[in-house]
């Protein structure tokens, strides 16, 4: 039996209408490129209607969901990767692996509490959920779930990123802390631009004399050693230890492990 999905206000009408994946995602059934399969499949219907891809939607129409689109979700995995330096976050490039080649049965973390098995199949629509610099390391979340995807990086999401990054200040690379001026540090919190727009406010302090704490809420690309680079500082190691309310934790490094069904970013 379908999933009936009542007719809302959520979504602002618009005159033209909407297209029925951006109705679905924004609705947070799934992603866009989900929503485009589930059409494909036939598994959505719009006023009783078997819906066609492309198809525009008013907000007070009935939109219904089959249940194998539900099953085939219940299916989906994330996976938390402890990413090592040398691997690109998502396709390959200039030669260099992405980190996907890393998720085998091999280098399954044997400390999971999930006791899921691995299966070829879970590869399949495997992607990164943001990005992680190919010299940086750390958490990097994989995921075929669009919801899970949306959750961390669509357009109004705060999820927060935290970061350990290690740094030197000019020719100082030891007790950086001492030398660094309190202003340039209150400026990496707030008040830098990257490419003409404004950063969201971050919470930044010394972890130690050569290491910074970042908690960012937004991901733009290489966005921590650029604001580094503004302030004069520059950035010789860097680690993400938390997405959300997941932590890397004992995660060993080139390692995986999936995200329990308890766990909530």
């Amino acid at each position: 039996m379908s999933q009936r999905l009542p007719r809302t206000s959520a979504t602002p009408p618009a005159a033209e209408g909407m297209r029925l994946n951006k109705r679905l995602a924004d609705m947070g059934l799934c992603s866009r490129r989900e929503a485009d399969d589930w059409i494909a499949r036939g598994w959505v219907r719009v006023n009783g209607q078997v819906a066609v891809m492309g198809l525009q939607v008013a907000p007070l129409d009935r939109i219904e969901v089959s249940p194998e689109a539900r099953g085939q979700q219940g299916q989906q995995v994330t996976i938390l990767l402890h990413k090592p330096v040398g691997y690109v976050s998502g396709q390959a490039e200039d030669g260099y692996t992405p980190a996907v080649a890393l998720i085998n049965a091999r280098t399954h973390w044997q400390g999971d509490a999930s006791r899921q098995r691995f299966a070829p199949g879970q590869l399949r629509g495997l992607a990164p959920a943001g990005r992680l610099d190919i010299d940086s390391v750390g958490l990097l979340v994989l995921t075929q779930d669009g919801r899970v995807a949306r959750q961390l990086i669509g357009e109004d999401s705060e999820v927060e990123k935290e970061y350990l990054v290690r740094v030197q200040f000019g020719d100082v690379t030891t007790n950086v802390q001492t030398v660094f001026p309190a202003e340039r540090l209150a400026r990496l919190c707030h008040g830098l631009s990257l490419d003409g727009k404004a950063l969201r406010p971050a919470r930044v302090e010394w972890q130690n004399p050569e290491q910074l704490r970042f908690v960012l809420t937004e991901g733009r690309k290489r966005q921590i050693r650029r604001m580094c680079e503004l302030v004069g500082l520059k950035v010789v190691g860097l680690k993400r230890i938390r997405i959300g309310q997941v932590t890397l934790g004992h995660l060993p490094v080139g390692q995986w492990r999936y995200l329990a069904p308890h766990e909530r970013f």
